[in-house]
């Protein structure tokens, strides 16, 4: 999963956000102030500054300066300014900065930019919902600390209680993106299930998260499997929904999201070792918890673990 829309299609994603919902709701669920009074902070982690390798060269003297895409919150969006980074990948900035005895300084990029912006030195690491491939570990460094998953979402009132393996849409309506990682996963559990006698599911395609939200409400629509990140956080604003499951992105296998840096620049260490940091001090459960997204915690940070392959 990678976020690839623009700062316009942030600004249409949180209108919609508000219309569905209303504004009272989301200014009560999420803090979405430039100033983010509650953004998680931490002290230096000393093992983690004592692995930044004495011939790296960062972009600023005492900053981290950190590529984002900006997109749908709550990974990276931009704040009611219209212009301050905001979000669960802007508070990992946050606190692998301050883990590293730094400050943050966010440069946004389109999606299709940051591999330039990175390998040219613009910034010193991309913080924007990468993936691991195996292809990318070719030309970049990772520091693993989400999961890639999937969520499966309902209305509040539907009766469905677990979606998690192929059998359990069999012969529902579900909700997915077009052209996605996510289609594939569901389009391979659908072949099985016809394979095996189940019924088959039906696909419905919305370019609007409002429509989506409808559909559930309404009953069009049984389930949304789409980015977990997304729904939970339409959830928690809004009330209407609820996860009956969450489906690793790299479905069947286990995809990771990571902090990419130049290959061989010798950072990614320094940054498994703040994410561990942060794992150890309980900050990194905290900055996750702000924005709920705890379903995709990782256990532990690691440089440049196994990625999906090539396809």
């Amino acid at each position: 999963m990678s976020i690839r829309r623009n700062a316009a299609a942030a600004a249409i994603g949180i209108a919609a956000l508000l219309t569905a919902f209303g504004a009272a709701a989301q200014t009560k669920a999420f803090d979405l102030s430039p100033e983010q009074a509650g953004r998680v902070h931490t002290t230096r982690i000393d093992a983690a500054a004592a692995s930044i390798p004495a011939g790296f060269k960062f972009v600023k003297d005492g900053v981290f300066t950190v590529g984002v895409s900006v997109g749908d919150p709550p990974l990276n969006t931009y704040a009611t300014d219209a212009k301050t980074v905001i979000g669960t990948d802007a508070d990992l900035a946050s606190l692998v900065a301050e883990g590293l005895g730094r400050k943050v300084e966010f440069v946004p990029v389109a999606w299709d930019d940051w591999p330039l912006g990175l390998t040219s030195g613009k910034f010193d690491a991309v913080i924007s919902n990468v993936t691991v491939t195996e292809e990318r570990k070719q030309r970049f460094d990772f520091s693993s600390y989400r999961q890639d998953v999937l969520g499966a979402h309902v209305a509040l009132n539907s009766p469905i209680k677990s979606i998690k393996e192929p059998k359990d849409i069999a012969g529902l309506k579900v909700i997915v993106g077009a052209g996605t990682n996510q289609e594939k996963i569901v389009l391979e559990w659908n072949r099985q299930n016809v394979a095996a006698g189940l019924k088959p599911a039906e696909f419905l395609y919305f370019e609007d998260n409002g429509a989506s939200l409808l559909a559930l409400q309404s009953g069009r629509a049984d389930v949304e499997v789409n980015p977990n990140s997304r729904l939970a956080y339409s959830a928690a604003v809004g009330g209407k929904t609820r996860q009956v499951g969450v489906i690793n992105g790299g479905w069947p296998l286990t995809a990771e999201i990571a902090i990419t840096t130049r290959k061989g620049s010798g950072l990614a260490d320094a940054l498994t070792a703040a994410i561990n940091g942060l794992i150890a001090n309980g900050k990194y459960a905290e900055a996750l918890a702000r924005w709920n997204l705890t379903a995709e915690a990782v256990a532990q940070s690691r440089t440049n673990p196994p990625g999906l392959p090539k396809v």
